[in-house]
């Protein structure tokens, strides 16, 4: 079992998007996220990652570092 904290391009992968550098960019300048609607809200998630979402939120910390810069990253662009 990985105990350990992952990276951005690893949620990406686990999502099963494109985890290159630019493909990460061209979704952060793409997904921009109003403030008042949460991550796990957003409406251009697959309903199975939503699920992981959702679930690396509440029960998972190795992954919550990554969800949450990603959340941080999709705000600011807002």
């Amino acid at each position: 079992m990985d105990t350990g904290h992952h990276e951005l391009a690893e949620l990406f992968a686990q999502l099963g998007l494109d985890n290159s550098a630019q493909a990460i960019n061209d979704f952060v300048l793409a997904h921009p996220l109003p403030e008042p609607v949460s991550l796990l809200e957003a409406s251009f998630w697959s309903p199975s990652q939503a699920a992981f979402l959702r679930q690396s939120l509440a029960h998972d910390a190795e992954w919550s570092d990554a969800v949450d810069t990603l959340a941080a990253l999709l705000q600011q662009r807002y």
